[in-house]
């Protein structure tokens, strides 16, 4: 069967359907789980400081779907690597799709009832993800420049038509509120208080080579002198 359009499950109602069981399987609510279709939630330049930060805050209560996600995901970021180039800007979608969402399939037309089971069963089975979000969550921010702020806004609003809600854009400074980036920028960053630390560590060790090797030379130095006054004193006096 076709996916069904999205306002079919845009509605928050009832509790959210999320328990997955990781460890103990006996606890599961749910048997499987559909696969994510949100392939990346960071994207661009993680290692940049930037100065401001782009919310995309969503006016109403509502359920997004993972596939409406991706999909916001790819416009913003297309339109992003086209305008500020790749080492521009920095993505993070703010929201996970935690909530499975469930149907209780039944075919329609001439025929029908040999394949649909009716009310028997009506729980449903589980057919994709959405993410739960409340009036004035953020749904994704766009770290830029200052400069770049008035050039990186209609792109963030290229979400508008894709999503099942009505959205507007706030601008700040607060670049921290972004949370933590990805993995790859603090192995980028450790590996450079590493280097770092092993640049002081081999420059302490020359230092403490070189002591004792100055050491030496001045002991060398002191024993050469003190063979000449021994060659010195045994030569006899010249004669007047």
């Amino acid at each position: 069967m076709a996916l069904r359009p999205g306002r079919c499950y845009s509605e928050l109602k009832d509790r959210a359907y999320t328990r997955l069981a990781v460890k103990v399987h006996k606890k599961n609510y749910i048997g499987a789980a559909p696969g994510l279709k949100t392939r990346q939630f960071n994207t661009g330049n993680p290692e940049k400081q930037f100065n401001r930060i782009l919310d995309l805050i969503v006016d109403e209560d509502i359920q997004i779907r993972d596939n409406a996600l991706e999909s916001v995901r790819l416009a913003v970021n297309r339109y992003m690597f086209k305008v500020l180039g790749k080492e521009g800007y920095f993505m993070k979608i703010r929201v996970y799709p935690h909530h499975i969402l469930r149907e209780n399939k039944q075919a329609q037309g001439a025929g029908a009832d040999r394949i649909s089971k009716g009310m028997s069963l009506s729980f449903g089975t589980p057919i994709g993800r959405a993410a739960r979000v409340k009036k004035g969550s953020v749904l994704m921010s766009v770290l830029v420049d200052e400069k770049d702020v008035e050039r990186a806004k209609p792109g963030m609003m290229r979400a508008n038509p894709k999503l099942p809600c009505r959205v507007h854009v706030e601008v700040s400074t607060d670049v921290a509120s972004i949370g933590t980036k990805p993995r790859k920028s603090k192995i980028l960053e450790e590996k450079e208080v590493e280097k770092v630390e092993a640049e002081a560590g081999t420059e302490a060790a020359t230092a403490e080579a070189a002591a004792p090797a100055d050491a030496k030379k001045g002991e060398t130095k002191k024993e050469a002198g003190k063979a000449d006054d021994k060659k010195a004193a045994g030569k006899p006096a010249a004669k007047k």
